[in-house]
This record gives structure tokens, sequence and C-alpha cells, in this order.
């Protein structure tokens, strides 16, 4: 029985606190004891034309969110209790929110569209409430002379799009798809005069196009589709035309093979938006050919891989080429001049150029001779949109062609642009540093023949470069770019040139600039800090043994910023993020420094000295309740037990309660993925001496593994961890076997289900079997020479998981390892004992066979050894 909720709904939205919590106490409690009738009476305050908007609209958020959540297992159990309900109680909810669809009130309309969805996502699949389809597609069709008519219309084809996008493009028979988009198309057609029904009917469309494959499929239909999908592009209101492109980009995306018939009339259409057209429809317009620029790219992307594709490349870029890049360069003067270059604002201009960077990497070389005119002809004029846009186009087609065409024009731009970076416009010199930063990005490093940045240039390129970073914030940004984009270029240098690089002289020069920039007022309020910090780590990381000792100069200067960070006065929300961010980035700075300096023999035992301070400082900063301090701060911990092994030991004891909060972080699951990472490097540092702890340890990792509230990316590494565990404390880890195997074969079983699925699916599920795997290797190895017999009992389960790891085609090289290793590990763990178990599982001689062939040298490597120590035994 419904009940009067207007009054407690208006209540729950007062502005007096106490009058608020006592409606929403009420309408938890309405809920609570009768569930069938709180919902049907938000329906029918939802339906009712009499109730003031303010509950109308509440009443369907409540309903709304009744059916639905992001998460998908509180989606399901709230799909559950739906259909439990009184199937009475739902038909009245059903009939009420179709009635909705005609109310004068548009959020009423719009609210039960959304909340019709809902319930559809939940019925439909299950074959319940057949009759929603055709009384929508009747409220299209048959809605003349019914008061409210275009209302109507508009409300239910905004329905039609909601329910196609929440529902599987399976769930609807084919007829039922005939009808949903030839109402659809026919609402978008020119000679519907409401411009709201025809704007409902395109947002449509682009919810339904999965549904279309079949449609696409028939010519005619197709045709049909495409010509009022286009003529929609053209229509008097901005809404429908922006809409309409949208169409245009899915259809991209969806039907790419289909599109050759209308890529005249679509280039028509976005040539005139282009010209005329306002910024948001254009702005659709152009993602029409980056969409284009993006399939046609990954199929050159595929056929280079396996000399194959699912999809003929029609090479509509090539062939649009030189159309397109003129209309391209048109959009790139199209800058705003009031905008905060602190911030990326996405608009014309730099959707052209993004467009245009795609465009290069589709076509490569052939966009070299349509683009280089325009910058020879802009990059002097006095009109400063003009160089902008000129260094933009510049930079942009850096990406796509090959080096040996673009180095010869680099070389002799260089010191133009080096130049640039004086211009007297800040648009200018941004464009410019970027441009620069992609420069040394493609034509700079060991995998360039001929790099433009050589030892004649370097000094000036340097020279500029730290001059520049004491500009505008906007600028210094991307000049730490450019930065980090010459010091990585360097990188592998180190092989070849005994511990020294190319970029040592400078290396202190560079540091302090880092440092300063990182220090600067401004820097704060931009993402100058951040990306000064992020250049400083990849310059020590790329930084060689002659400068080792800089960088051991650099351990106490972080500290010391970070212990003044802690003395931070904090006022506000926004200097708790301040102080946050800046803890965070020290925290970073300093594992780098501490990996840096415990990789060269001259520094490795360095770290003991700072570690006592180190230590003390990384435990401080856990009072901070920023999730992404307690990363920074668990993953420098982990280089530091790292770096200083055995003597981590005395630390453990402060410690440990954090490394628990953080296991026990399910909210900030990241937290809780790198504290497990973080329990790893403290098993291999302390070996034994870990044991005391690892009751804890382990209960804790048990409680998380049995946890639906931790996100499930946070499992394989704990079972991963299970294995560094093991080897760590070696036998004593038998304790742990009853507990920890049943988890492990759970886990095993449900990756054997749920092997089938998306792209996501079979990415988590390799995920998980090599953290099962790993686990596997590590105990069999714990158990070697002292206790075997503990792991007999597991044995043929084991071997009968790796049995459908080897059947499942899905499986990576990363898992295949993983799998082999095991065997190789059970049999150096059971010795003779192992030659049964081999004898009795018949595919583990085609599984090393395969992976022995394999490509991959570690794979091969580790099949290799799994064979001779299996061989072993089995005479």
């Amino acid at each position: 029985m419904a009940m009067e909720v207007t009054q407690v709904l208006l209540n729950a939205q007062s502005a007096d606190g106490s009058v608020r919590k006592l409606a929403e106490d009420n309408l938890r409690q309405f809920q609570d004891q009768n569930l069938a009738a709180f919902l049907v009476s938000l329906s029918g305050e939802l339906a009712s034309d009499d109730k003031p908007p303010e509950s109308r609209k509440l009443a369907g958020l409540i309903l709304k969110n009744s059916l639905d959540a992001k998460d998908a297992g509180r989606r399901a159990e709230l799909g559950d209790r739906w259909l439990l309900l009184d199937s009475a109680a739902r038909a009245q909810i059903k009939a009420a929110l179709v009635a909705t669809l005609a109310a004068p009130v548009a959020e009423a309309r719009h609210t039960a569209a959304q909340v019709i969805a809902k319930v559809a996502a939940i019925e439909l699949p299950r074959q319940a409430w057949p009759e929603l389809i055709p009384g929508l597609l009747a409220n299209v069709t048959s809605s003349m002379g019914v008061a409210n008519a275009a209302h109507l219309k508009e409300a239910t084809l905004e329905t039609l799009g909601y329910v196609c996008e929440a529902i599987s493009s399976e769930v609807l028979a084919q007829d039922q798809v005939n009808s949903v988009l030839t109402a659809v198309v026919q609402g978008m057609n020119s000679s519907e005069a409401s411009s709201e029904v025809r704007l409902a009917a395109t947002n449509a469309l682009y919810n339904a196009l999965d549904f279309a494959q079949t449609n696409f499929d028939n010519t005619v239909e197709r045709d049909y589709i495409m010509r009022v999908v286009c003529e929609a592009t053209l229509s008097p209101d901005s809404r429908v035309r922006k809409a309409a492109f949208e169409c245009l980009v899915s259809i991209a995306s969806t039907y790419y093979e289909k599109l050759a018939p209308y890529m005249k009339d679509v280039f028509a259409i976005t040539s005139k938006a282009v010209k005329e057209d306002e910024e948001s429809v254009v702005l659709q317009a152009l993602e029409f050919w980056s969409s284009i620029c993006d399939i046609e790219i990954e199929l050159l992307d595929e056929f280079s891989t396996t000399g194959d594709s699912e999809l003929s490349n029609f090479h509509f870029i090539r062939q649009a080429l030189p159309y397109l890049v003129p209309m391209l360069l048109e959009t790139l003067t199209k800058q705003e001049e009031g905008q905060d270059q602190d911030e990326d604002v996405w608009n014309l201009a730099m959707a052209g150029g993004t467009c245009l960077g795609l465009v290069a990497k589709a076509v490569g070389d052939d966009i070299v001779p349509l683009v280089m005119p325009y910058v020879q002809e802009n990059i002097s004029k006095p009109d400063w949109r003009c160089r902008e846009a000129a260094t933009y186009a510049f930079g942009s087609i850096l990406e796509g062609p090959g080096p040996d065409k673009l180095a010869p024009l680099v070389t002799s731009a260089l010191p133009f642009m080096l130049n640039a970076m004086k211009d007297e416009n800040s648009h200018v010199k941004d464009t410019t540093a970027w441009t620069l930063s992609r420069i040394f990005e493609f034509l700079h490093g060991p995998s360039v023949d001929t790099s433009v940045v050589n030892q004649a240039n370097l000094p000036l390129i340097l020279s500029v470069l730290l001059e520049s970073i004491k500009d505008a914030p906007n600028v210094a940004e991307k000049v730490c770019g450019a930065i980090h984009a010459v010091a990585v270029g360097y990188d592998d240098s180190l092989t070849s040139t005994g511990g020294s690089n190319p970029l040592s002289p400078f290396f202190q020069n560079i540091v302090q600039a880092l440092l300063a920039a990182a220090d600067r007022e401004d820097a704060a309020e931009t993402r100058l800090r951040i990306a000064a910090y992020e250049t400083l780590n990849d310059v020590v990381k790329c930084s060689s043994d002659d400068t080792v000792a800089v960088v051991g100069q650099l351990v106490p200067v972080i500290m010391e910023k970070l212990g003044q960070t802690l003395q931070m006065q904090v006022l506000s929300v926004d200097d708790r993020e301040k102080q946050s961010e800046l803890q965070a980035l020290l925290c970073g700075v300093l594992q780098v420094l501490i990996q840096r300096l415990s990789s060269s023999e001259p520094t490795k035992y360095a770290m003991v000295q700072f570690a006592d301070q180190m230590m003390g400082l990384f435990l401080r900063v856990f009072a901070c309740r920023s999730a992404t301090v307690h990363e920074e701060a668990m993953l420098a911990i982990g280089a530091l037990a790292d770096a200083i092994g055995v003597e981590f030991g005395k630390y453990m004891q402060e410690f440990y309660r954090y490394l628990e909060m953080g296991l026990q972080n399910f909210e900030e699951y990241q937290v809780c993925a790198v504290t497990v990472g973080v329990v790893g490097d403290i098993c291999r540092a302390l070996e034994d001496k870990v044991l005391p702890f690892c009751d804890g340890i382990m209960t804790q990792l048990l409680k998380d593994l049995g946890s639906n509230q931790l996100h499930r990316s946070v499992k394989p590494p704990i079972f991963s961890c299970f294995g560094d565990i093991a080897l760590a404390i070696g036998e004593n880890f038998e304790k742990y076997l009853s507990y920890a195997m049943p988890m492990l074969q759970s886990a095993a079983e449900l990756s054997v289900m749920q092997a089938a699925g998306d792209d996501e699916m079979l990415d988590y599920n390799n995920q998980l079997r090599t953290g099962i795997l790993e686990a596997y290797s590590g105990i069999f190895q714990a158990f070697k020479g002292t206790k075997p017999e503990a792991m007999m009992p597991y044995v043929a389960g084991i071997l009968q998981f790796i049995e459908s790891v080897y059947q499942d085609k899905e499986r990576d090289d990363v898992v295949l390892k993983a799998a082999v290793g095991v065997m190789g590990d059970m049999a150096d763990c059971l010795a003779g004992t192992s030659a049964q178990f081999f004898r009795n599982s018949a595919f583990y001689k085609d599984f090393l066979d395969e992976c022995l062939s394999s490509d991959d040298h570690r794979l091969k490597e580790t099949a290799e050894w799994a064979q001779a120590t299996i061989n072993r035994y089995m005479v």
C-alpha cells in the first residue's frame, strides 16, 4: 500500500540539518520495513503532476538508486531484490513510470526515462516486461492527438536510447531492433517539427548503434540511416548537429568497413562545419576524422605485427589527405586569446592539432610535404597566432614519418626553435617547448640512427632549456618535458660509454634547475612542481656512475624538504592537499634515489647511513590521511628494505602497524596492493628474520582474499606474496598450508571457470593465474630438502590446474613461464617421488615441447631447466 511521502521528500532537502536528518531516517525506515510499498509510493510521487517538482525529482533519484549501483556486485544484489518484490507492486511501479513519460514537467519525464532503463536492464535479459518495447514504440507512432504529444514522443525516444544503453545488443530480437531503429530514425528526420524530438531521437540512435549490425549489413537500410544522420548534421539546432556528429563518430568506430560509399559526403559536411559552425559541433566533426585515424593506425600496427588484420584498411585518411590537411591546418589559428595556459582547455586548435598528429601516424612520410609549406609560411609572421600554429603543426607531425624524412628538417629547424624560446608571446614559447620535447622524444636516442642531439649542440640545447625553466609556469612545465626527453634519450648509452654519458658534465646544473623550479612559489599553483620532481626522477634514473656522488648529495636535501612538510601550517582543505601532494612527490623522489644508489657499487651500502632518519620521516608521513602519500611512502620503504637487506629488521616493530593498516585498507585498494608488494620486498630483505611477523601478515592476507569488498586486482599479488613469504621462512610455512592451499585451489578453479570473456577479463585471468603459480613455485622451493612430503596432498590438483592452463589458448607467455617453472620446482622439491605424478600427466611433454619451441628466450630457458629437472627423476 502506497504512503504519502511528499512532505518527507521535501524535508529531506531542507536547509535545516535536523529536519533533513529526521526525514532521511524516516525514508530509510520506510524502505527497510516495506520495500514494495516504499517504491510504489515513490513511483506515484514521480508520476503525479500535482506534486512539487522538488519532491518528484528526489523520488525519481531514490528509485534509480534502488535499482542500480556502480559496483557490479551491489548492482546484482539490487537486481535480485527487485525481482523478489511482489509482481503486482512491480507492475504498478512500471505503469507509473511509463505514464510519467507524458508528464508536462520535463525533469519528471527525463527521470522516468532513466528509471525505466534501470528496470529494463534487470527484466529484459530475463524475458520479463515483454510489453515495454511495443508500448514505447506505440508512444512514438501513435502520439498524434494525444495531450503533450511532442513531450511524450521526446521522452519515449529518450527512454529507448537509455534502454539500448543499459542492455546488451543480444537481448532484443531482430524484429524489435528493426522497429526501434525505424522509430528512432523517423524521429531524426528533417520533417520532424520539434527540435527536442529530433535531439532525443539522435541521442537514442547513438545508444542504439551497437544493435544495428544486421541493419548496417543491408545496403538499403544502411543508406537510409546514413542519409538521415548526415541530414541531421545540417539541422538548424546546434544541439542536433552536435549529436549527429557524435553518431558519425560512433559509426566510424563500429562500422568502419561499411563507410566507403559515404566518405565524400562526410568530408563535405565536416568541412562545412569547420568553416561555419559553433565550436562544440566542430569538435565532434574533427573527432570523426580522429576516430578514422585511430582505426587505421591500429590496422597498420596489427599488420606490421602479425602480417594480417581482421579488417581491411581502406586508407580513407590517405585518400582524403590533400583536402583533410588544409582543413585541419585552418583550425590551428583558432586559439583562445584569454585561455588560462596552466590548464589544457580542449579547443578547436588543440583538437585540430591532435587530429593532425593522428593523420601523421596514419600516413607517415606523406604528410610532410603537405604541412611544411604551411610551417615555413607562418613561422615568422608578426601575428603570434600564426607563429604558434606553425610551431604546433610542426610538433604535431613528428610521430609517424620516418627519422630519415624528418631528421634533415629538424636539424635545420632546431636553432630556430631554440631561439623561439625567447619569443615575446607566452603561447608561442609554450608550444615551442612542447615541440622541442617531441623532437627529443622521436629523433634522439639509441633507436635513431642519427640523433638530432649531439655533442656539438647539447650545450646550447641545455643552456636554452635551463634558462627557459625560469619562464612562466606553463612554459617551465613543458621545458621539464623536454629535459626528460633529452635524459631518456641517453638512457641506453651507459652500456657503450663505460659508465658515463654525455649528460654527466651538465648533471649537477640540471638537478639544481629542477629543484629551483619545484621550489618556485607559483609551482604549487600549477603542474610545474609535479613536472619538475617527476623529471628529476627520470634524470636520476638515467644518470651514470660518474655522477652518483651528486645523487648521494641529493638524499639529505630531499629528506630535509620532506621534514619541512611536517611543519607546514595546515589551516584548510587546500593546505592539506598541497601538503599531501608535496609529501607524495618527495617520497617518490626518495624511492628513486634509494634505488639508484643501491644499484651502483660505489654507493651500494651508503643507504645504511641515511636509513634511520629516512625511516623516521616515512613513519611520520603515515599520519597524513592521503592515499597517494601512503602509496609513495610504502613504495619508498620497500625500496629501502631492498637496499639495506637484513638491517631493515630493526624498523619492523614500529613499522608493522602501518603495514597492517595498509593491508586492511580495502577502500583505497591501490594502497593495499602496494603494501602487499612491500611485504614481498621485506620478505626478500629479512628472509627468516620476518618470521615473528608472519602470523599477523598471513592472517590479514587471508582475510583480504576472503573479502568481497577488496578490489579484485589486489588478489593476484596476494597469492604471489604467499610465495615470497614461503621462500623467506622455508619449512616454517607448513603451519599456513592448510589455510593457503584451499584458497589457491579455489582461485585456480575460478580461473578455469572464467577463462572466457572480454579482453579485460582475459587480462585479469592471466594475472590471477600468474599469482597462483608464483605462490606454488615459492612454496615448493620452501619445502625442498626439508619437508617435501607436506606438499604431496596437493600435487595432483596443481598438475590438473597446469593442464587447464596448457589447454587454454588465451593464456599469455608470462603464465606459461610461471606454469613451466612450477613443474620444474615440483620435480626439484619432490625428487624421485615426482616421477609417478608426471607419468600420470600425459600432457606435460607436449606442454614442454610447445615452450621449448617458443621465440621468447626466457620461456625457452625456463622450459629447458624444467625438462632437465623432471628428466633427472624419470629414470
